[in-house]
């Protein structure tokens, strides 16, 4: 049995393997996709820059609900809008408003009057956000 070298003219070259290339442009995609992931894990799953909590609702007759919250904003010298809603018995929404939260020097508690279509049992706050709407933020009046 004899093991020598194949004649290398008659069955060509062994094959390498992979180019050099392939493993360090495989490597940089890895870390690329780990990061890209680590990015939008964050956005998604990070500490929101405002936060709002519901301190209490009164409701005030068949078609409307007074709502109490307070808003906290990483940086409360920027306005910043929430969404507030009531619902009905069976849970479907009967009315909803936005309401403007102006800038403060901290956390700002608000109260507002949200209508309903129909009779309400809550009022909760359903999201905020410092993207405020053109038509929501107050214009400034002329003292004539």
């Amino acid at each position: 049995m004899a093991t020598g070298r194949l004649p290398e003219g008659r069955y060509g070259r062994a094959a390498g393997g992979r180019p050099r290339w392939a493993m360090p442009v495989g490597l940089l995609l890895a870390v690329l996709t780990g990061l890209a992931v680590a990015v939008v894990g964050y956005r998604n799953l990070g500490t929101t820059p405002i936060r709002s909590e519901t301190l209490g609702f009164t409701l005030l007759k068949d078609n409307a609900v007074q709502l109490r919250l307070t808003v906290i904003r990483d940086d409360p010298s920027h306005p910043a809008v929430c969404i507030v809603r009531a619902r009905s018995r069976d849970g479907q929404e009967t009315g909803r408003k936005e309401l403007y939260v102006p800038p403060a020097a901290g956390p700002i508690v608000l109260s507002t009057v949200v209508h309903t279509s129909r009779p309400p049992v809550t009022a909760d706050v359903y999201g905020c956000s410092l993207q405020v709407p053109a038509y929501l933020v107050p214009t400034p009046t002329t003292g004539t």
